[in-house]
């Protein structure tokens, strides 16, 4: 069956930079041949969705349709995709996009292929480095599309074949779950593949937002004594209680972090995940870390921020500071593994989620930001 083309459906617009989103019509190119057509039914809302949004990481330009957490059901597939099972009807999750052909993504290491900003931020996913965005205006203007080889804040979306995972799932089982994608990939990922902490050893999580919660969990699941959340919004702080935190640490009242950490644990903790980003706090879990220890930059720092790090005293205490990117996982193996740990209750994420229509973004938006929820969903399913 060919491809169809100029499809018209409904997706969220920025305009330009700092320009608020906006649901109108646009219309899709055809399919090519490495590429799925992909119903969205949710959509989870990310906090880099709204960071690129306003200017703070690099992108290919204005307008564009963000959204990386995509759930939904295939509807069409290009002639000379690799996985000859993938079918219309077949439920599936969208992740990020990486060339798969590096030496990294070879290794399964897909979060860090050197191609990352390119392909996920700068152009389309499209094979052809020159091709074109497969998103315009009804007017004719591109839009910058294919973020995370998938801009699926859109009911329907052309995605790179490399960001699509077909997961054993009905439709409406996947409500909760688009943040397999992105954002617990990314928490769960880090513990996997970077920390890989032992039964015995203690990880202390800062950020308990959707990617700190979920690298919390993935802990627990590998047996962790000791686990610890930190924030500063004692709702988040709750939460990770009930999910089997052990300790839990309101930074905002005990703001020396190293002293909080040592009152726990007699010399730090093993690991430390930072969520936030925030150079005052990554400064201080250095400093807070066990001799030996580890610290994990999963939070993006602000362009500016410089932190200043004793590159002698990091030497003696053998500590180590490493960035981690999209857990440097591979969705198509790491996504079907979080999947399974759902299914057998060591990862409950479906509490941390609340699902809005597609028409109350905004309102999605504002309850993320004030810490009212964990993870924003949007429904797409009622939307014509």
């Amino acid at each position: 069956m060919a491809a169809p083309r100029n499809i018209r459906t409904k997706a969220y617009v920025v305009q330009g930079e700092g320009d608020p989103f906006t649901l109108c019509d646009v219309v899709l190119d055809e399919v090519q041949p490495n590429e799925v057509l992909v119903e969205i039914w949710y959509t989870g809302i990310c906090h880099t969705d709204v960071v690129v949004q306003h200017g703070g990481m690099p992108l290919g330009g204005y307008p564009v349709v963000l959204g990386h957490e995509g759930a939904g059901v295939v509807r069409c597939t290009g002639s000379a995709i690799k996985d000859k099972s993938l079918k219309p009807g077949d439920s599936v999750l969208l992740s990020f996009h990486s060339c798969r052909q590096c030496r990294f993504c070879l290794e399964g290491r897909c979060g860090t292929c050197p191609h990352m900003t390119e392909t996920n931020f700068v152009r389309p996913a499209r094979r052809d480095a020159g091709a074109k965005s497969p998103i315009s205006l009804l007017d004719g203007t591109k839009v910058h599309g294919q973020f995370f080889g998938q801009s699926s804040m859109s009911k329907l979306a052309v995605v790179a074949e490399a960001s699509v995972i077909k997961v054993d799932a009905r439709p409406e089982e996947l409500r909760t779950l688009p943040p397999l994608g992105c954002g617990y990939l990314a928490g769960a990922g880090t513990i996997f593949n970077v920390v890989k902490p032992q039964v015995q050893d203690s990880v202390a999580v800062v950020g308990m937002g959707a990617v700190g919660i979920a690298a919390m969990l993935a802990a627990k699941s590998l047996g962790v004594q000791q686990v610890i959340a930190i924030d500063v919004v004692e709702a988040k702080l709750k939460v990770s209680s009930s999910l089997g935190a052990t300790h839990i640490v309101n930074s905002a009242a005990e703001p020396d972090l190293q002293t909080a950490l040592h009152a726990i644990i007699p010399g730090g903790p093993n690991s430390i995940i930072d969520t936030t980003g925030l150079v005052g706090v990554l400064e201080a879990s250095v400093k807070a870390l066990a001799h030996g220890g580890t610290l994990a930059l999963v939070g993006v720092p602000a362009p500016t921020a410089t932190m200043r790090l004793n590159a002698l005293d990091l030497l003696l205490s053998c500590k180590r500071v490493i960035g981690v990117i999209e857990g440097a996982a591979d969705p198509h193996i790491l996504i079907p593994r979080l999947l399974e740990l759902y299914r057998d209750g060591k990862f409950p994420v479906d509490c941390l989620a609340k699902v809005y229509p597609a028409e109350q973004l905004d309102k999605a938006i504002t309850d993320l930001e004030s810490g009212l929820i964990v993870k924003p969903i949007l429904s797409w399913e009622d939307l014509n």
